[in-house]
């Protein structure tokens, strides 16, 4: 075998060249607007974003490069072949968008930040609320040894993951709870700012003080002080620091007065040049800190609730969206007897305080069976998600039967459940169009099988937290999904994966259900292509020497990844058939000339300042088949079965849903959440909202309607843009969100 130097997988400009003028991208109606607006980044040198072409280019290479033979000394030249003509492959099925990493991979791969930091290519994390030692990680507070169990770690750890753009699910069960010690210090907090920062008025305004007035009067070594570096660890340490210090078994040698400078903070809007968009400036640490240091001075003597500590992080997320180019997705999963979390968002100066920062489910097992209050308050508020660990620990696909300990060490989901994770854990997430895969001439197989391999790579990564690094290696978990579901169903079969119902009595209960009837066509497909992903799966593992994937296909909610391939989110049926979709824009986005001169509606937002918002004229696909259902008017119980087929025959780790239900149907609920307590591990409803809201994100129209809407718009923007641009001259500005979540954030509610 000829061994040869290592160097980096390279795409050639020759085959990028050739690519870009054989293959078209099979942008949806939102797809440029949406790739432009949210994951191209910026080119200092040329003074522009990527092109879609440079995008996947930087994006296919950041991820081949993980190939962990990549980094020996030297390398086989057939890996080197092989490995190049994967990241072709790679590069085609992308750029024709037949399938798309995660948002967090088109943002991030690639980069300088994702070559020494892994954490920021997966989407979502879990944590487990509870004392943990922070072991090797990049984050440890001084005053702690590394094997030292410590109540900040969990917030830290929630923290880091969150400013480095991922979501967090966090576990407030009872049994975590429970662990965390006895609040025995109170904690006088002092925040210093110097005269010369920017942000010197704005802190003082929230309590900050004057740094060199209390240096007249204090002597540093009578407190604890801790000067903030200008980075995103030190924000985390001085929150760890604040915590840490209301306990005994972490305060026997720390002073009960806290001093945080924080002087060093770059201002409000400076760049962030590792991560990309703008800085917050301190004010909202400062604000935060506040709030969980009066919290925990409350509960002196007394013992933390799950409602206290999913406060915490929820002021942690309202922090880190104060960041604006960072959004922060949060699912706190709390016992079902808990009436306390579950009714915590009925106060309402919390809830718009900080409460609105998380997604609220409660964890079940296949022997809960008192549904109804829960099924009452998802009527009134949408809320609590349903998350059942039991199915998760010990089943895979549901058809393949009972298998305990599986997943033993499952302990929550990520925010939009699609994943069941273990502490420490985070989702890899890949996605194929089959509905635009099939048209671009595509096997599935083989397109299935680059998204297997695409995630396995990720696995490799240089992770920054221990407890990941640890069941990462263990787990290699991967989540290949699909999206446009529903219009691939449609197209290729023609017709919806659910025929029908027939009535069964349970054997159990003996109660009378309407069981779904599944189209054997698509049951043999979808079964063929999850085959696909394990052999492929084991046929990587095997080359790289690791372990196989614990397991491998999930299904995502899709929102803003699916709009560029313009096909229905996930598993999700269109909000319907036709539609206005808006979308928001800062109202300095170099965008919004182009779409004014193509004669988009536009106008200013009317909840959020420097916003505009641009009206979409939407026609889903398959609108005009007699098959065609949409989430107002498909019935609650056949997405319940929707999502219970792709959980039984698909995926194998979990299924994101949001069941939309008409007043009407809300008496259903109860009686579903039972009958498909055996088959589903998580799921979440919601209202259907229609045009109840003004600005609503989607707002269904009639043909006419839409048709009237098309033809005020005269140009395409991509060309106008460029005209208007000469790709030179652009702004380089913040976004406004980067989700791949439903609707711009994760759906559960």
């Amino acid at each position: 075998m000829q061994m040869i130097k290592t160097s980096p997988i390279v795409l050639s400009d020759e085959f990028i060249d050739d690519v870009t003028k054989t293959i078209t991208p099979h942008w949806g109606a939102l797809g440029w607007v949406t790739y432009k607006r949210t994951y191209a980044r910026w080119l200092p040198e040329a003074q522009r974003t990527e092109n879609w072409s440079e995008t996947v280019k930087r994006v296919v290479e950041g991820n081949i490069n993980l190939d962990p033979r990549l980094k020996d000394a030297q390398v086989s030249e057939t890996t080197i072949a092989d490995l190049t003509q994967e990241a072709q492959q790679l590069y085609k099925l992308i750029y024709g968008l037949a399938a798309t990493p995660s948002g967090r991979n088109l943002w991030i791969s690639g980069t300088d930040y994702q070559k020494r930091n892994g954490d920021a290519l997966n989407n979502c994390w879990f944590i487990a609320i509870r004392p943990q030692a922070y072991g090797d990680s990049h984050i440890v507070p001084d005053y702690l040894t590394q094997d030292q169990v410590a109540p900040s770690m969990p917030f830290s750890f929630l923290f880091d993951q969150l400013m480095k753009g991922g979501g967090v699910g966090f576990s407030v069960v009872q049994a975590n709870i429970k662990q965390i010690p006895k609040v025995t210090h109170r904690t006088k907090l002092t925040i210093l700012i110097d005269q010369a920062s920017a942000s010197y008025e704005d802190s003082i305004a929230l309590g900050a003080v004057d740094k060199t007035v209390w240096l007249q009067t204090h002597q540093l070594s009578e407190v604890r002080y801790y000067e903030l570096p200008d980075t995103r660890e030190g924000w985390v340490l001085a929150n760890a620091n604040l915590i840490d210090g209301h306990f005994t078994d972490t305060n026997p040698n720390l002073n009960d007065h806290l001093v945080l400078d924080i002087s060093q903070i770059r201002p409000k809007n400076a760049r962030i040049k590792g991560f990309g968009g703008t800085a917050s400036g301190p004010m909202p640490l400062v604000e935060m800190l506040f709030d969980i240091n009066q919290l925990l001075n409350q509960r002196l003597n007394t013992y933390l609730t799950s409602v206290d500590c999913t406060d915490i992080a929820n002021l942690i997320g309202k922090t880190v969206v104060a960041g604006n180019v960072r959004r922060s997705a949060e699912l706190a999963l709390g016992s079902a007897e808990d009436d306390a979390f579950i009714t915590m968002k009925q106060d309402q100066d919390q809830l718009y305080h900080h409460r609105w920062a998380s997604n609220n489910s409660v964890a079940v097992d296949t022997q809960f069976s008192n549904y109804n209050p829960i099924a009452e308050a998802i009527t009134h508020n949408g809320e609590p998600g349903i998350v059942n660990l039991e199915l998760s620990k010990n089943y895979g696909r549901l058809i393949d039967g009972y298998q305990p300990g599986i997943d033993d060490q499952v302990e929550g989901m990520n925010p939009c459940g699609e994943i069941s994770l273990a502490n420490g854990e985070p989702c890899n997430l890949f996605e194929v169009f089959p509905y635009v895969a099939t048209q671009e001439g595509w096997s599935l197989e083989e397109a299935f099988t680059l998204a297997t391999r695409y995630t396995k790579r990720v696995t490799f990564s240089d992770y920054e937290w221990a407890v990941s690094r640890a069941i990462i290696q263990k787990n290699r978990r991967i989540g290949i999904s699909m999206s446009g579901i529903q219009d691939w169903f449609l197209n290729a079969f023609g017709n919806r994966v659910v025929t029908g119902f027939e009535t069964e009595v349970t054997p159990d209960t003996h109660e009378t259900v309407e069981t779904p009837i599944y189209d054997p066509a698509i049951v043999a497909q979808i079964d063929a292509l999850y085959q696909t992903i394990v052999t492929a799966d084991k046929v990587y593992a095997d080359t790289l020497h690791c372990a196989p994937s614990l397991k491998h296909t999930t299904v995502k909610p899709s929102g803003t990844v699916a709009k560029l391939a313009g096909v229905s989110e996930g598993m999700h049926f269109h909000y319907a058939g036709y539609l206005i979709q808006r979308i928001r824009f800062q109202d300095n986005d170099p965008l919004l000339p182009a779409l004014k001169a193509c004669g988009y509606f536009m106008e200013p937002d009317v909840y959020t300042k420097n916003t505009v918002c641009v009206e979409f004229p939407i026609k889903a696909a398959n609108a005009d088949s007699p098959q065609f259902a949409s989430a107002g008017t498909v019935s609650i119980a056949e997405q319940f079965a929707t999502q219970a087929f792709l959980q039984t025959y698909w995926s194998d780790n979990a299924v994101s849903c949001t069941v939309t239900f008409q007043p009407e149907e809300a008496d259903q609920i109860a009686g579903l959440l039972q009958q498909y307590r055996h088959t589903i591990k998580s799921t979440s409803l919601l209202p259907y909202a229609g045009d109840a809201f003004k600005q609503a994100p989607k707002e269904p129209i009639d043909l006419k309607t839409y048709r009237q809407k098309c033809s005020e718009i005269s140009d395409d923007v991509a060309e106008v843009f460029a005209k208007l641009n000469n790709n030179h001259d652009q702004k380089d500005i913040e976004l406004v969100d980067q989700s791949d979540c439903a609707g711009g954030a994760c759906p559960i509610k």
